[in-house]
């Protein structure tokens, strides 16, 4: 009879992490969606969901019970971000871990929907719709420059605000010069390799990253540049070169 016990709780063990991965895998999918349709980063309880496979996100969950009271399952987050896919949510940051165990809590009956409504009020009606996007270029393409296009264009999709428009540079804009520069971008000795894609495109004289295009302009002032020309309006440019280190000289990016 003991063993009989010990085998039906092996059972029960293994069925129950079975159906824990498969929801965690199917989260995955969802995850991504409220990511780039709706500029959504669902979190437990501080640990990031975006890009993050099934098991990551089951460690994220059993992280919870080092902070609260009780545990928390991915069977408890799974409807909120079911039920969130539904909704017509604006750009936000939801700890989904907290919104689940604070439901969890709830002894009067609410449902679901009624719950999610009021917790995510704030956003709920603001779609990208009515968010416009923000173009960005980067002046110079060093190291700090490199990095930041490798974060920008890692967040790229529908659901992005910023979006990396064009990368200035110094030096005539060759097949050759546009091929270094994709592989300064794709490997750094520092923080590894980019985990995304990179092409050329030597007709337009820019880089393909993670399927948008970035246009490679040379100039050796700011006033130079006709951004209009790569149909750039009331860009948000990033000065990393160092080398307008004051209000005067960063103002002569205005003119541009």
């Amino acid at each position: 009879m003991e063993n009989k016990h010990i085998k039906r709780q092996m059972n029960e063990a293994l069925s129950d992490w079975v159906q824990t991965e498969s929801l965690a895998e199917l989260l995955i999918p969802m995850v991504g969606k409220l990511y780039r349709e709706c500029n959504i980063i669902l979190s437990v309880y501080g640990r990031p969901l975006i890009n993050r496979s099934d098991i990551d996100i089951i460690k994220a969950h059993r992280f919870v019970r080092q902070i609260e009271e009780v545990g928390l399952t991915v069977k408890d987050t799974f409807p909120i971000i079911e039920q969130m896919i539904t909704m017509d949510l604006g750009p936000a940051q939801v700890d989904v871990g907290k919104l689940a165990l604070k439901f969890k809590r709830m002894e009067n009956g609410t449902a679901l929907k009624d719950f999610l409504n009021q917790e995510l009020s704030s956003i709920l009606g603001k779609s990208l719709a009515s968010h416009s996007t923000q173009d960005i270029v980067l002046y110079g393409f060093g190291r700090i420059g490199r990095l930041l296009a490798r974060e920008l264009t890692s967040k790229a999709g529908k659901g992005s605000q910023l979006r990396l428009r064009a990368i200035v540079t110094r030096g005539t804009i060759t097949q050759e010069a546009l091929e270094k520069r994709a592989s300064l971008l794709k490997t750094d000795s520092v923080h590894g390799y980019f985990k995304g894609t990179v092409a050329i495109d030597v007709e337009n004289k820019a880089l393909i990253i993670n399927g948008s295009t970035v246009y490679i302009i040379s100039a050796n002032q700011p006033e130079e540049i006709d951004y209009t020309l790569y149909g750039i309006q009331d860009a948000l440019v990033i000065d990393n070169t160092g080398a307008f280190r004051d209000h005067e000289a960063l103002s002569r990016h205005l003119k541009a």
